[in-house]
């Protein structure tokens, strides 16, 4: 089996200059970003880039009507794309350097096959998605009530940025459920019959990085953020780099329902399921990779192994609240759909579980974070 491809190279800049300079960016190239990230620190440079700004065409994550839109503002062709932003803005650029993404849902559902058609350059400006370095993407499919996963070499990025003074605005909302996201992306990984040795390394970091910053600012205050942020910046990297090689599970494919109809932050949708999820885990049979992650969190949390998972939810949710899922709006008669959703869409998702979860163990998640 294969142990771990580093598909990306990884450049950091300290100044935003040094970078449009290393990458000479000019008429060819299309750049898709938020215009309150992209105004304040390239706007001076002038670049003559073509440029889309994501939220003239909706807010939120991606979704299929978003991207078909930015598609048909298109003025030219271009040979290189730059995405400048975060989770939403990198899963956008990679589908922009495929050829024919149209149907959408046709690549989505394996009816067309992902192929590379120019380079591609991410920039991350949150701390949360690691998805510089993978090769997924997310888009929500609002005529599915559900979000889909698309994976594929092709739309690896060709070199991934670090600029962390591009993370100093970061609202503090994003910061949360970003970085929230990348610690579950490393747990997930980290149980995964998919991991080897190596993206171990990469995962067990990162969840050492995540919650020994989560604990500083615990103990200190969140006013310490600042001094974090690159900290949080490498630590998601770490879990991209994880989770490229041995995926996530159970948490990100049944939060994939609930984004899908209520919106909600696709960090904040895995936490409201994560230790739910942990703790049917315990109920089951479990490969020893359980046992290694059980271990070194509560060797992080100074906890024995039957309060971890309380011990986490306290911790994060000084970071951010967590909710029920009725206050998202989900009611019990949403949960016999969700749970036909997961083993209809997330089957691949689902078998990166350290152990096998039926439908009665999904559907007794979803009750119990209800």
């Amino acid at each position: 089996m294969k142990q771990l491809s580093l598909c990306s190279s990884i450049l950091k800049f300290t100044e935003i200059k040094e970078f449009t300079d290393s990458l000479q960016v000019d008429e060819n190239d299309l750049i898709i970003t938020c215009r309150y990230i992209y105004e304040p620190y390239f706007g001076s440079f002038d670049l003559p880039a073509q440029i889309i700004y994501q939220e003239e065409f909706g807010s939120g994550e991606p979704s299929e009507p978003m991207i078909a839109g930015m598609l048909s503002s298109l003025r030219s062709d271009y040979k290189r794309v730059i995405g400048i932003g975060g989770g939403t803005i990198m899963d956008i650029a990679k589908l922009f350097c495929l050829n024919n993404i149209t149907p959408l849902e046709d690549l989505f559902t394996g009816k067309t096959t992902a192929e590379k058609k120019c380079p591609l350059v991410l920039v991350p400006t949150t701390c949360g998605t690691g998805s510089e370095v993978t090769n997924v993407t997310i888009v929500n499919f609002p005529a599915l009530n559900s979000k889909l996963r698309l994976a594929a070499d092709a739309m690896y990025a060709d070199e991934a940025v670090f600029i962390p003074r591009l993370l100093e605005q970061i609202p503090y909302q994003i910061f949360a459920t970003s970085s929230i996201d990348a610690l579950i992306h490393a747990i997930e990984s980290s149980l995964s019959p998919l991991a080897t040795p190596y993206s171990e390394l990469f995962g067990h970091e990162a969840m050492r990085m995540i919650v020994g910053a989560y604990q500083k600012m615990r103990k200190n205050g969140k006013d310490l953020l600042p001094n974090l942020l690159e900290q949080f910046l490498i630590a998601s990297n770490y879990a991209g780099i994880a989770f490229g090689k041995a995926g996530c599970g159970a948490v990100h494919a049944m939060s994939y329902p609930l984004s899908g109809k209520y919106h909600v932050a696709h960090g904040e949708a895995n936490y409201a399921l994560l230790t739910a999820v942990l703790k049917k885990y315990s109920q089951k049979t479990c490969s020893e990779k359980y046992d290694v992650v059980v271990t070194i969190l509560k060797d992080l949390l100074h906890c024995d192994a039957e309060y971890v998972f309380d011990e986490l939810d306290r911790l994060i949710s000084f970071i951010l609240e967590k909710k029920p899922l009725h206050a998202y709006g989900t009611a019990p008669d949403d949960l016999p759909a969700f749970t036909d959703n997961v083993l209809k869409y997330q089957q691949v998702i689902m078998s990166h579980n350290p152990a096998v979860l039926e439908r009665e163990d999904i559907m007794d998640i979803y009750q119990s974070c209800l």
